[in-house]
């Protein structure tokens, strides 16, 4: 029987052969798809958060724990189609106009596919009504949004105007390294996130409320 628990292990260890073998043998023994998905590569993702909370492991770890779950989602992935397998939500993510910086967002990203959220990315400099537009055609819950520069932090109400004046029901969250939960409720944002771990629960949260 395909051993589940070997593909969390091998993800949390960054292993991106096995746990890429490990899926394979699973999907050839007719394991479930949600199960391989669930109780292997997002049972992993979530450990590797946990520590990512508790600074047991750093950036790289999580990029190499990363880059192992993107070899198995990869395969899964025909397979979770055909059998209708959706995702949890989907969320529309991006760092705000004027800035350029990515490695935290997609830090995030890479941490709420772990979380089986489907990822919508509009990149970096992203205007407002990018963030609406996205929202819209992809029928997202929630918009993401990330600032490094004390500069772009106005970008954000702008975001949450142009996600009320399009009349979506999609919450809004906001993280990034000069971003507060006092701004967050200054700006009328739904949520806020310290760091890449914490981002992909807020999300999970808000579609959940």
């Amino acid at each position: 029987m395909a051993d589940l628990q070997a593909i969390c292990d091998a993800l949390i260890k960054g292993d991106r052969d096995t746990v890429s073998d490990l899926c394979r043998k699973a999907l050839d023994e007719s394991v479930p798809v949600a199960d391989i998905l669930q109780k292997g590569l997002i049972a992993g993702m979530s450990v590797v958060g946990d520590r990512f909370k508790k600074n047991e492991v750093y950036v790289l770890e999580v990029l190499i724990a990363a880059r192992a779950m993107h070899a198995g989602l990869d395969l899964l992935e025909p397979h979770l189609k055909a059998s209708g397998v959706e995702p949890v939500g989907t969320v529309v993510l991006g760092t705000v106009k004027g800035d350029l910086h990515d490695i935290g967002k997609n830090l995030v990203g890479m941490m709420m596919q772990g979380a089986g959220l489907k990822v919508v990315d509009v990149g970096t400099d992203a205007a407002p009504e990018k963030f609406a537009e996205a929202a819209k055609e992809n029928g997202a819950q929630v918009i993401a949004m990330s600032a490094l520069l004390t500069t772009t932090m106005p970008q954000m109400p702008e975001v949450v105007k142009a996600v009320k004046a399009a009349g979506l029901k999609v919450k809004t969250m906001i993280g990034g390294a000069p971003v507060t939960q006092s701004y967050a409720d200054e700006i009328g944002a739904d949520g806020y996130a310290p760091d890449a771990a914490s981002a992909a629960d807020k999300a999970l949260e808000l579609i959940k409320a």
